[in-house]
């Protein structure tokens, strides 16, 4: 009876956390817009007037307390349980960017979104279950191995790369960019922010963590990674549809994790032919699903879709207008 009474509570932790997290993005996108209206350089140029607007900071609480139900949520359920029910900030996030900052989801959105959550939903379903840690040395031991010492590595220069060469040139342009830094600096800082909940659940139980190093390392790491993520995100809520940045957010960010994760702890060892093979379609359709997002994310603009038109519209007026000149000339 416990184990299901954790269960329940597990699952309203979670179910609260999606939807404290998809209204922040919501409110903080809103304080976005009243910070760039009194005059201040947007996010996306690199402004940071938005740290004097009260609507983001709302924002932000609103997602801290979101963050701090996600923590509580992994003490009661088992994370194959819990991570699922994220995707649910992602309907939140949809629902009231279409009501309140009237940001429309056509139908190709609505498919894309539908696509991602399946892939997402597959993927957590048939993921490994992570291997027991008690201690800061353990996570120590494994972040020091081969294998996840590359992937930090191969994340850092990633990031580094899409900083410095492509967001100048692409930032405006391409969401993938922005979501991308924020999605490979967040599957690593997880791991970090595992390593400093495990350092704060022993202390508390009288066995202070403390006293290692590697604990204050874990601590800066994850304090300069979750502000690399907050700057970035800013940007692309700044630039971007909030409908569609909240979805492929969660896709890039869920699936990069996992992997972290597996390279880290090594789960593949315990997989069946059958959990890899539907991890691999949840890939592939969560690559379907960020992409038609990503394609067809001006659909739902009116603005876009006149813009798209007149082109046209201009060489039918021009192609007239040449008819004409040739016939007064020949007259």
């Amino acid at each position: 009876m416990r184990g299901i009474s954790d269960n329940v509570h597990g699952v309203i932790l979670a179910i609260s956390s999606s939807i404290f997290i998809g209204a922040s993005f919501i409110i903080k996108k809103k304080g976005l817009k009243k910070a760039s209206a009194t005059g201040g350089t947007r996010a996306g140029s690199g402004g940071h007037s938005y740290l004097l607007e009260p609507m983001w900071w709302a924002g932000m609480l609103t997602m801290i307390v979101g963050e701090g139900a996600n923590f509580a949520a992994y003490a009661y359920a088992p994370a194959i349980l819990v991570t699922p029910l994220g995707a649910l900030s992602i309907i939140v996030s949809a629902v009231l960017a279409h009501f309140i900052l009237k940001e429309r989801l056509h139908i190709f959105g609505i498919v894309g979104c539908v696509l991602c959550l399946v892939g997402s939903i597959s993927i957590v379903l048939h993921a490994p279950l992570e291997r027991k840690i008690e201690s800061v040395m353990d996570v120590w031991h494994l972040a020091s191995e081969a294998g996840f010492i590359i992937y930090t590595c191969v994340v850092v220069v990633a990031v580094l790369v899409l900083i410095f060469r492509f967001v100048p040139k692409y930032g405006q342009r391409y969401m993938v960019i922005y979501i991308g830094i924020c999605s490979l600096t967040g599957s690593l800082t997880v791991m970090g922010v595992k390593a400093v909940g495990i350092a704060l659940k022993l202390t508390f139980e009288g066995k202070n963590q403390f006293k290692y190093y590697q604990t204050w390392l874990f601590t800066v790491f994850v304090i300069i990674f979750c502000l690399l993520q907050l700057n970035y995100l800013n940007k692309a809520l700044d630039t971007f549809n909030t409908a569609v940045v909240s979805p492929v957010y969660y896709v890039m960010f869920t699936t990069l994790t996992i992997l972290a994760s597996m390279i880290m702890f090594k789960d593949w060892d315990h997989q069946t032919a059958t959990q890899i093979i539907t991890e691999l379609c949840g890939f592939v359709t969560i690559l379907s699903g960020t992409f038609l997002l990503h394609k067809t994310k001006d659909m739902g603009n009116s603005q876009s879709t006149n813009a798209i038109l007149l082109p046209k519209n201009k060489d039918i007026e021009s192609k007239a207008t040449n008819e004409n000149s040739k016939e007064i000339s020949e007259v």
